[in-house]
């Protein structure tokens, strides 16, 4: 992901008060199902 991305995952995560799961990243403006199934095995919550 780019730097407009990473930067709407933070935003979003600020907003919700933290992920409980990776999925809540399809929430993210940018980020689909093709991209979160690339960045899946990169990404941890809690």
């Amino acid at each position: 992901i780019g730097p407009v991305a990473a930067q709407r995952i933070i935003d979003h995560r600020t907003a919700i008060g933290g992920y409980t799961s990776v999925d809540q990243l399809l929430d993210v403006k940018g980020i689909g199902s093709k991209t979160l199934e690339t960045m899946r095995g990169q990404v941890t919550v809690g």
